[in-house]
């Protein structure tokens, strides 16, 4: 029995949705052009008892959808009591309640509401829209059938209104889920940069310290300590932004494992490997990664498929590998999944960039490029 008031205060301090904004030019070039129709089809519409005063009503209602996405419950109420008076003083003169076509229009707001507003709005709103379509079906002469095409209105347009708002929100979960990922790798591969280089500097500081008296092997101590300081500060100053989540270490991969990615298939894949062996390893293990789910695609998705090329090269400022099959072009979903998603977000974290997608020269092509930042 608890378990209903538990969801209700759950459904009531639910926040707004991210990305709401005030007025935008579209709105205004919206609303002028409904404007425009509604004073057109207010002179052309015979069966309109109060034709003048319907279209200065609907004018001055629809400023108030300007600002649906910020203060959807404040639009949705002026909206309603707006609507609902308007009937009820056609009810009142002796007419049919009746409005024009472009009021269409007003479904934006209970759209809004379900869409961009908390969970308070939501549920006070719905109150409001509820007793507000009660109120005009009841002053019509077919209550049943007002009633029943204003919930399918009214209740469809908040219907969809709540499905875009879950739809957004989920890919945004997933999103960040993959990015969640991509940091845990990316923080064990930290984790094992540090730990090679410090290891190094610790082992190195021990023996200097054994034989102070010895300057040689001093000085050869401090230039190797130098340079596995400098080596370990590179890398972090590139992942600095990864360390976020805990994570059970495993080794590093590199070129080396990048190069074990052939294989005699099928399909075949080929690798060639034009690089230094002095990268960073967080480059190293980056472009490992890009390699290995870009061949990993290359096999699930392609069709007919006999081959898929890996080619690593690297000049003084950029490092780039590119995954190509021979499959047949029309794949769409290849470049859309979650692998990618992740190694863009891995790329993105080192200043670099990933593409995928159809090659002009048949097949399907991944290509990435990660900066060096001068390494030379």
């Amino acid at each position: 029995m608890r378990t209903v008031p538990r969801r209700i205060g759950a459904a009531w301090s639910r926040p707004r949705a991210a990305g709401a904004d005030g007025p935008r030019p579209r709105d205004g070039a919206l609303l002028t052009a409904v404007a425009a129709v509604s004073v057109f089809e207010g002179f052309v519409r015979p069966d309109l008892d109060w034709p003048l005063v319907t279209v200065v009503v609907t004018l001055a209602i629809l400023p108030v959808l300007l600002w649906r996405r910020t203060r959807p419950l404040p639009a949705v109420a002026a909206m309603t009591a707006a609507t609902s008076a308007f009937a009820l003083a056609h009810r009142l003169a002796g007419f049919e309640p009746n409005a024009l076509v472009t009021t269409f229009v007003f479904l934006t707001a209970p759209y809004a509401l379900f869409r961009w507003g908390s969970g308070r709005d939501r549920i006070v709103g719905a109150g409001i829209v509820a007793a507000g379509l009660l109120t005009s079906s009841f002053l019509g002469s077919d209550p049943i059938a007002d009633t029943a095409a204003g919930v399918a209105f009214m209740g469809g347009a908040c219907l969809l209104g709540a499905l875009r708002r879950e739809r957004v929100e989920s890919r945004a979960r997933r999103i960040d889920s993959v990015r969640a990922r991509e940091r845990e790798a990316l923080a064990r591969d930290l984790h094992d940069t540090v730990a090679h280089h410090v290891s190094a500097i610790v082992i190195r500081a021990q023996v200097a310290g054994a034989d102070p008296e010895d300057t040689a092997r001093v000085a050869e101590s401090l230039r190797v300590i130098e340079t596995e300081a400098q080596a370990v500060l590179a890398d972090m100053r590139s992942l600095v932004r990864t360390l976020r989540a805990p994570a059970d270490y495993a080794p590093t991969a590199g070129l080396d494992e990048l190069a074990r990615l052939a294989d005699p298939g099928p399909p075949r894949v080929a690798v060639r490997i034009d690089a230094p062996a002095d990268l960073p390893s967080v480059v190293t293990t980056t472009l490992f990664r890009i390699a290995q789910e870009g061949v990993t695609n290359a096999r699930r998705h392609s069709r007919g498929a006999t081959g898929i090329d890996v080619e690593v090269t690297v000049d003084d400022d950029e490092a780039r590998v590119r995954v190509r099959d021979d499959g047949a072009p029309a794949r769409g979903d290849q470049g859309g999944g979650h692998g990618l998603q992740g190694m863009s977000e891995r790329a993105a974290l080192l200043g670099g960039a990933v593409a995928a997608g159809p090659d002009p020269a048949g097949g399907w092509t991944l290509r990435a490029s990660l900066p060096l930042g001068g390494r030379a």
